[in-house]
């Protein structure tokens, strides 16, 4: 269920990424890099709030747990944004793929990095090891 969870999630958050960096550059005429970047601040602490709660299901004891596995959360996603923009370069720039292909396969292997990293790293089960 945490599988299906996530995926609908995943989607909402992109919904969130999108609709953000529209806002930001088509309305408040933001440059496209910061809105950019806003827009994927937002749909991070989205993703995680969702993950937390709705997907994994994690529930924490006090302040200091939470900053600490919302910390994690967002390393691991800046980890993963890092893999997504070399993928990108790699593909585009030197291998010359269709830009958009490009984005489509790196993709599939991002929500796997992420749902690995959310999974096994930042909501295991207490205890887990």
């Amino acid at each position: 269920m945490a599988l299906i969870n996530y995926i609908i999630f995943g989607v909402l958050t992109t919904a969130v990424n999108l609709g953000v960096f529209w806002l930001a550059s088509s309305q408040l005429h933001l440059y496209y890099l910061l809105a950019n970047l806003v827009a994927w601040f937002l749909s991070v602490v989205f993703a995680f709030f969702t993950n937390k709660y709705f997907v994994f299901k994690s529930r924490t004891a006090g302040l200091l747990s939470f900053l600490k596995e919302f910390l994690l959360f967002l390393w691991m996603r800046v980890l993963s944004g890092a893999f997504d923009m070399g993928s990108m370069f790699v593909m585009v720039s030197v291998l010359e793929i269709n830009d958009v292909f490009a984005k489509i396969l790196t993709q599939f292997v991002i929500v796997i990095l992420n749902y690995t990293f959310s999974k096994a790293v930042i909501f295991r089960e207490r205890g887990a090891k």
